[in-house]
């Protein structure tokens, strides 16, 4: 670390950060190699000792702690270097067993770490993740997960749990099962003295449990926003001070709804004239319509192969799962929408049909390193700025790039450079010179600034420093 920090400008410490992230990652994965090759080193089977002490007597015995495929390990043998760790030995066990895991049932994910391109912790999670899996079955996540390996830590999670699911779709039947055995709703006890307690007390609210299927609770969210809404519009408000938020409001309705025939009641009232009527369900609409976006495999589909369907808001779900979704909802079925197609309208705003190709091209916001899962819903940028004066056609799916408000604003007002390279690969310079192209795919290294801790890291590590990447030009691919 840099004694003279007080003296280093905007640029060298943002180099600084960065060669800091990539020696912070390098540190993880060589105190992994310790660990894997203090295995290596004790890895006989300790009962094949002369002397040794039977097992029924305490002595130590190989023990596997990884998934299939995966050597057994001498426990025993690990407490001294739990000590050398200053970590406890159930936790160094555990980092032990991910670590196997990783050179023996992902290799993708194992060189994703050894090269620096992700945090060991990410590739940990992913080993954590498939361990019950067969070894065949973990090597479709290793496969998954090393194509992705520049996206966000959340969105490589997000992969993995998907993958998991799909290697082992019987397996995920049976959870799904003995999950929808544990439902329940539970009114939480209080524990003496939590009623006056200063920080913690709770003397005029009680907590709720609930377990639900995915479908029960998407249902009952619905309801309660439908409802807390209808409780607003129809609020006779006596001044500022009595103004309720949204949760006191959603919190109103699930009380009402303790009530069935006060509710009824209620509802119908709107249905029969109420403020709201033209609006509101009465009795004889009982469905709500919904837009949902569900992203699968034609073949999955058409049931030609198993497979998982991924929901926007919810995650990757069986198709079952997704037809229970929708039992209670009216259907419209969209067709199919080309991404490789692009227009461009004479007007600042973007049109609705570009707005929901640019949502199904990119999936997620395309600042980098973003970790938002979505992109339908965001603003949706001009990485050309919009000119009054400038030619016809300024607007559409070339010129369009999803940001969160909070990226929008810093792209507006703190002199980002944005550049779309093509219907989906973005081009950014931070202010002070940090190059990022975005694609599908995950954010890339391509311009790595200098700074003085550069040549240090270089030395050290010269073939770890920058991660090479060519931008995709092509139109991106439907499906």
């Amino acid at each position: 670390m840099h004694r003279d920090l007080p003296h280093l400008d905007s640029a060298a410490i943002l180099a600084a950060e960065q060669d800091a992230v990539l020696a912070q990652r390098q540190i993880d994965v060589d105190r992994m190699r310790l660990l894997l090759q203090w295995q290596d080193r004790h890895s006989a089977d300790p009962q094949a000792d002369p002397g040794a002490v039977p097992v029924k007597y305490g002595g130590d015995r190989l023990t596997v702690i990884g998934g299939e495929g995966t050597p057994g390990v001498a426990l025993l043998r690990l407490e001294e270097f739990a000590m050398a760790g200053r970590a406890g030995s159930v936790a160094t066990a555990n980092r032990l067993a991910d670590g196997l895991d990783l050179r023996h049932r992902l290799p993708e994910v194992w060189a994703a770490a050894e090269s620096l391109r992700i945090d060991l912790w990410v590739a940990r999670r992913v080993a954590s993740l498939s361990r019950r899996l067969t070894k065949q079955q973990a090597r479709l996540v290793d496969a998954a997960v090393g194509a992705a390996v520049d996206e966000s830590a959340s969105r490589i999670l997000a992969i993995a749990e998907a993958r998991v699911i799909e290697a082992d779709l019987s397996g995920h039947e049976e959870r799904i099962r003995r999950d929808e055995a544990r439902k329940g709703v539970w009114l939480r006890r209080r524990r003496p003295g939590q009623r006056v307690a200063e920080v913690d007390g709770e003397p005029a609210v009680q907590g709720v449990g609930m377990r639900l299927s995915t479908a029960g609770a998407v249902e009952f969210e619905a309801t309660v926003t439908e409802l807390a809404q209808a409780l607003a519009d129809n609020l006779v408000s006596d001044g500022d001070d009595d103004v309720k938020t949204m949760d006191q409001l959603r919190a109103e309705a699930v009380e009402l709804l303790a009530r069935p025939h006060d509710a009824a009641r209620f509802l119908d009232g709107l249905a029969e004239g109420g403020p709201d009527s033209g609006t509101r369900p009465g009795r004889g609409s009982r469905r709500r319509p919904a837009t949902i976006f569900v992203h699968l495999h034609r073949d999955v589909l058409t049931g030609r192969v198993p497979g998982v369907a991924r929901v926007e808001g919810i995650g990757p779900m069986l198709l079952a799962q997704v037809v229970e979704l929708l039992r209670h909802r009216n259907v419209s079925v969209k067709p199919v929408i080309d991404l490789n197609d692009g227009v461009s309208v004479n007007a600042y705003e973007h049109p609705a049909a570009c707005k929901e190709r640019t949502g199904l091209r990119n999936l997620y916001d395309v600042f980098p390193h973003s970790t938002s899962m979505i992109s339908r819903g965001l603003d949706l940028d001009h990485p050309t700025p919009y000119d009054v004066h400038g030619p016809p056609g300024q607007t559409g799916d070339r010129n369009a790039a999803p940001l969160t408000r909070r990226h929008h604003r810093a792209k507006t007002h703190l002199g980002y450079h944005l550049r779309q390279l093509s219907l989906d690969a973005y081009r950014w310079e931070s202010p002070h010179g940090l190059v990022r192209v975005v694609t599908r795919r995950g954010t890339c290294v391509v311009e790595p600034i200098r700074g003085p801790d550069r040549r240090l890291l270089g030395e050290l590590y010269p073939s770890r420093v920058s991660v090479g990447f060519e931008p995709r030009t092509e139109p991106a691919l439907s499906g």
